[in-house]
């Protein structure tokens, strides 16, 4: 692996806006779905006890625990909490200074204390996949202080966690696919039912599910090329390999990101990708010249042998991928016939092979990689120096390997052998670390839904029980006429718990009986989860008097026989009643509500008239006006003009200093060559008259005598130009 500092800045610029992306979406929700009057209110999750701030810190460690040393309560707290991490991930994605390890280490803390509370809307794998990269940030970001170095030997190091939380993402997330024996992941024709039936899908969603069906399932051979085979080519030695297995992994995430709204997801997962670049191709990207240097006849032999493996890959990839999906081409029909070719037992033996052998590539990768800096460290001049990056080396490699240590329990998951055959003393510390998400398992699109059609709940409201009318929500499907949102990168919750509530009966999903209670109330702050316009809920002046649901199954419409668009989006099918009629003091309600321990027992802390109480409800007001999408793109759109107008200040003050430095050096040129230029004339005097020594020692006086003068002043001007440029760098 080459040297990587420039994707390291761009991994933990990166980190920091989806920090604010997480932070700003989960804060415009707090009040309605955690708040004192919202779904699931935290406070609690937080019940108070006589035990001491430290053992209550163990139980949960949340800085929630300290509100009311604030004078706050938990909603506003919370709303504190998250504000704060906005603000800070802001900060740090507009000024490079702030990209500290310390830095990062307040924002993983800052959203582990939100984790910890969030209960069921805060449950998602990228919830977790956050908070695990949040901690390698940790580790990869520089500690900025006045005596350290700008070179960091661990760097590459530190930085291979990246890859490896990247290869065990994909690998896991195409093998669960086939050990869930979905039939239609094992069919093919996963894709035919994905784009209508994933939770909310984008207008272009509706484009793709039009593609014919030889097309969706070569699509789904794609993608278990691109999770299951390609992840093994990024600990490969040779350079290409990473650089194409990066390009595959991006075209993936694109096409999910344009298909579908996966919030903070997929650039959590391109993110990732960077680990595979090195500072030679990102200079590539920005035209930036690099030093070119003279190869060996060893170094063309190397080069020979790494395009011929490289190209013998591609080829068994490609075999194994015809043989094993039987891919034939019909060129009568201009299609790609496929189908599966192994049985669940095959894959089963073929898991087995390849999850031990995976660990070991990931030990001898990362080995070398810890020689590697340790030779580096040993090469470094000076004691003092040495014997600093030595240590920073010991801390960071311990750390690294004990992080791959423990993340090898979740990731043998996949297979039961190897999990069972770990040593006892990784699963311990994994129990230990497990509470704060250090390392997790991963498994996406495990099983397909929908497959019958795509349930829908919809909730009905009246005031008579006679006329009812649909609460339509903002994100996902109801009205048919609708055309889908593009709402990436805000995750709005209650719409993706509405998605899983929908796959089972109310039962599976305790909140919604509190969601129709809130409703029934008519609390503003659950009904601006609905809709941020309250103009468009339908009950805004006055809440319902009764409430009901009913799923549906929902279907994309097809375009006209002439091939023009239809008028909706959509179209839907009655199922059955999801939740039966209900309005306050409704027996079923209460009886829900009390089953499940959603009924508020004590009466929530009175709000203080203080000052910071003042000013949260102050920004909540306004903050909550906006729609939550066009609010983080507007954060990220200030932050990146911040960063833009900050590079070309630093690239315009470099010119400056590379003009002051060639500048000197051309005077010192030229001082050389009036110098030269005087010692031949006193050669030449020398060598014609000897008898005139004395007028020729006088000449020679008078000559020496102007060039310490000259010399002078080409010191008094390096002298100069030395405190403009230090001026320059106390500027900058």
């Amino acid at each position: 692996m080459g040297e990587i500092r420039l994707p390291r800045h761009m991994f933990l610029w990166c980190m920091s806006a989806i920090y604010m992306f997480a932070f700003a979406s989960l804060y415009v929700q707090i009040p309605g779905l955690y708040g004192n009057e919202g779904v699931l209110p935290a406070r609690w999750q937080l019940r108070v006890s006589g035990k001491s701030i430290v053992e209550q810190l163990k139980d949960s460690p949340t800085l929630l625990w300290f509100s009311p040393r604030l004078g706050l309560d938990t909603q506003q707290c919370m709303e504190l909490l998250s504000l704060t991490g906005a603000l800070l991930s802001f900060m740090t994605l507009a000024l490079p200074v702030l990209r500290d390890c310390r830095v990062f280490l307040v924002l993983w803390i800052l959203y582990l204390s939100l984790y910890q509370v969030g209960q069921v809307f805060l449950y998602f794998q990228w919830d977790s996949l956050l908070l695990e990269m949040g901690f390698l940030a940790i580790l990869i970001a520089p500690i900025k202080m006045l005596w350290s170095s700008k070179v960091r030997l661990h760097d590459n190091v530190t930085f291979w966690l990246v890859r490896w939380l990247l290869f065990r993402l994909m690998f896991a997330s195409g093998v669960v696919k086939l050990t869930s024996r979905c039939p239609t992941w094992w069919g093919l024709t996963a894709l035919t039912y994905h784009y209508e039936t994933q939770c909310i899908p984008t207008p272009l969603a509706w484009f793709a599910h039009q593609l014919p069906v030889w097309f969706q399932k070569l699509s789904v051979v794609g993608t278990y090329v691109i999770e299951i085979a390609i992840p093994f080519t990024f600990f490969s030695p040779i350079r290409r390999h990473r650089l194409v297995a990066f390009y595959m992994q991006i075209l993936l995430q694109v096409c999910i990101i344009l298909s579908g709204n996966y919030n903070f997801f997929n650039i959590l997962t391109i993110t990732l990708c960077l680990s595979l670049l090195d500072d030679q191709h990102v200079n590539f990207w920005l035209r930036r010249p690099t030093p070119k240097t003279e190869s060996t006849s060893l170094q063309t032999l190397f080069s020979g042998v790494a395009l011929m493996l490289e190209i013998g890959t591609y080829a068994v990839l490609g075999y194994w991928t015809v043989k094993y999906f039987e891919l034939q081409v019909d060129w009568e029909k201009k299609s790609v016939s496929s189908k599966t070719a192994f049985t669940y037992f095959e894959f089963n033996g073929f898991l087995k092979t390849v999850t031990v052998p995976s660990i070991q590539i990931g030990v001898l990768s990362l080995t070398w990689e810890i020689i590697s800096s340790m030779f580096k460290c040993a090469c470094v001049r000076g004691v003092l120096w040495r014997l600093w990056s030595t240590i920073q080396w010991a801390v960071m490699a311990a750390a690294t390997v004990s992080m791959f240590a423990i993340s090898l329990v979740p990731y043998t998951y996949i297979e039961y052998d190897a999990n069972s055959n770990l040593w006892p003393g990784i699963r311990r510390a994994f129990e230990v670390t497990d509470r704060y998400q250090l390392v997790n398992s991963y498994g996406l699109f495990r099983r397909m839904t929908g497959v019958g059609g795509r349930p829908e709940v919809v909730i009905e409201g009246s005031m008579d029980r006679n006329t009812w009318t649909e609460i339509e929500f903002m994100y996902k499907p109801g009205n048919m006429s609708t055309a889908p949102p593009v709402v990436t990168p805000h995750q709005p919750r209650l719409d993706w718990q509405m998605w899983f509530a929908a796959l089972g009966p109310h039962t599976q999903s305790p909140w919604f009986s509190s969601l129709l209670h809130r409703l029934l109330q008519g609390k503003r702050d659950v009904i601006r989860l609905i809709q941020t316009d309250e103009s468009q809920y339908p009950f805004s002046k006055q809440p319902p008097a009764y409430l009901r649901a009913h799923r549906y199954k929902y279907w994309f419409s097809e375009p006209k026989e002439d091939g023009s668009y239809p008028q909706r989006w959509w179209r839907r099918v009655y199922v059955e009643e999801f939740y039966p009629m209900v309005q306050l003091g409704d027996s079923y309600l209460e009886q829900m509500l009390g089953q499940h321990g959603l009924k508020d027992k004590s009466p929530p802390r009175r709000s203080s008239n203080a000052w910071l109480p003042q000013f949260l409800r102050h920004v909540g007001e306004h903050a909550r006006e906006m729609p939550a999408p066009l609010l983080l793109w507007t954060l990220f759109s200030s932050a990146a003009t911040v960063c833009l107008l900050n590079s070309l200040r630093s690239r315009s003050h470099h010119q400056q200093r590379e003009s002051l430095q060639n500048k000197h050096a051309d005077k010192l040129a030229a001082g050389g060559t009036r110098y030269n230029v005087t010692e031949e004339d006193k050669k030449k005097h020398e060598e014609e008259d000897e008898d005139d020594a004395e007028e020729d020692g006088k000449e020679q006086k008078e000559d020496a005598m102007s060039e310490e003068e000259q010399e002078g002043e080409i010191e008094e001007e390096e002298n100069t130009e030395e405190t403009e440029e230090d001026c320059l760098r106390k500027r900058k």
